[in-house]
């Protein structure tokens, strides 16, 4: 099937999306790359109501900002239901993934079909981290973190800064000993 011409939106602008719960080195570098190859990055923070995340929603953009205040090319926003239908709404170009091992490509892969499916003309680029944080994810740091693990090097100062202050007001990764969510 052909696809339909289409002028290519100004700015080029690519979307990355994820929950950033919290925010990594992995995610950062990912981020600082993208914005090498595309005119503007957008953060899309997804907002998900049925999990309990360690960040609200709000928490998590405005730590975002913080890390990213110094790279104009640079945003960050929430969102709610489809990417695809998001995509549209901000006229991205592209979705930027992540892919830290072979474990990664099967579920990407078939999400960047499905959004393709929807959206034929939106492109995924599949990018993997520095090699130091390709074992890294939110999941993990919020595990090793709760269990009194150092992440030091792992997640921006802003972000670990953040996590110690939830621990000592008793909410969050490390207040009740368990592992992540």
């Amino acid at each position: 099937m052909p696809l339909e011409r289409r002028d290519p939106p100004p700015g080029r602008l690519a979307l990355f999306p994820g929950s950033f719960d919290p925010l990594t080195n992995g995610h950062v570098d990912i981020v600082l790359r993208s914005a090498h190859l595309f005119e503007r990055v957008l953060i899309a923070v997804l907002v998900n109501p049925d999990k309990k995340p360690l960040f609200t929603p709000e928490e998590r953009v405005e730590i975002i900002r913080k890390v990213f205040r110094e790279y104009p090319n640079v945003e960050v926003d929430t969102f709610a239901g489809l990417l695809v239908d998001y995509a549209r709404q901000k006229r991205a170009s592209a979705i930027v993934r992540g892919l830290r091992a072979v474990s990664d490509f099967e579920y990407e892969f078939q999400m960047a079909l499905m959004n393709r499916h929807l959206e034929p003309t939106l492109e995924t680029v599949f990018m993997m981290p520095a090699e130091q944080y390709t074992y890294l994810s939110s999941r993990l740091i919020k595990e090793v973190f709760s269990l009194g693990g150092e992440v030091r090097g792992l997640v921006p100062p802003i972000v670990e800064e953040q996590m110690r202050k939830k621990q000592r007001a008793g909410q969050g990764a490390g207040a009740q000993g368990a592992g992540a969510q």
